[in-house]
């Protein structure tokens, strides 16, 4: 990896690593609807225009069929199960259950007929990595420090990252990453419009939250994802995706840090299980020889 790629890696990695801080933040004084319909507009705005400069657009409007399913279950579900979550979880908690995205990725490709989960170092991963999750849930919620609920609707939101990202790599991989996101933060935003302006706060909110919302369309939706792209292009999609485990440790730092969460139990313990179980579950192992 050349040190251009390197800090790329780093840039995506500290991008989707700190979204988590961005929405706890603004969920204190906006509602869920706000900042989702605020993030996915500015996303929109700025990743439409470049796949049009790039010819790329007219490809996912013929595949709405696809992209409408994506923007579903990668964005209008997803996104507002974790702002909504994050009234009652900490940000770094919140990094950690969403970094379970490549165990439910491996699980919903063994559904589809992908037989090499069984391969011994992918099935260790799945248990070492849900034995983080469950060590993870037990600890927090007995110790009534988090919510369950909160912590299901993440768990939901990362099934549904995992299931969003297998089906349009399937059923569109020709088409752009850039127009396929931008036409689905297109249609999050119309979804999530009439929520958004019913629920428009009566007075005007403080500059921070103004400006966590701000900072998550442009940096943590727009930007990220264009910095994602251009990674998995020169890197390949397979050392790009290990993206997961540097995001979710910046997300558990910058939680610690900035907004001086608890470093609990549950997270100490179930984050490096959480880590290395996605880790080896991720992992495709190479065709035997016959």
């Amino acid at each position: 990896m050349s040190r251009r790629n390197f800090a790329l890696f780093l840039a995506v990695g500290f991008l989707w690593g700190i979204p988590y801080l961005f929405i706890r933040v603004a969920v204190a004084h906006l509602p869920a609807s706000i900042i989702v319909f605020s993030r996915v507009l500015i996303g929109a705005l700025i990743l439409i225009p470049i796949a049009l400069r790039r010819g790329t657009l007219s490809g996912a409007l013929k595949n709405l069929k696809y992209v409408i399913p994506y923007a579903i279950a990668e964005m209008i579900g997803p996104w507002i199960l974790i702002t909504t979550a994050e009234k009652k979880l900490t940000s770094g908690l919140a990094g950690l259950l969403v970094a379970t995205v490549p165990i439910w990725s491996t699980i919903i490709s063994s559904i589809n007929g992908d037989r090499t989960v069984w391969h011994r170092k992918r099935l260790f991963g799945l248990i070492v990595g849900f034995a983080g999750v469950v060590l993870v849930v037990g600890l927090e919620t007995f110790s009534r420090k988090q919510s369950l609920l909160s912590i299901g609707m993440i768990l939901v939101a990362a099934v549904g990252y995992a299931w969003a990202v297998i089906m349009v790599t399937k059923k569109i991989p020709q088409v752009d990453g850039i127009a396929i996101n931008g036409i689905a933060m297109a249609v999050t935003a119309v979804f999530y419009l009439p929520f958004a302006v019913i629920q428009l706060p009566a007075h005007i909110p403080p500059a921070n939250s103004i400006l966590a919302v701000l900072a998550l369309g442009f940096f943590s939706t727009a930007l990220a994802f264009i910095a994602f792209f251009i990674v998995m292009k020169e890197i390949g999609p397979a050392r790009a995706s290990l993206v997961t485990y540097l995001n979710t440790a910046i997300a558990v730092l910058l939680g610690v840090i900035i907004l001086g969460e608890p470093l609990t139990v549950g997270i100490v313990v179930g984050l490096p299980l959480v880590l290395v179980g996605s880790y080896f579950a991720s992992r495709k192992s190479a065709p035997t020889s016959p």
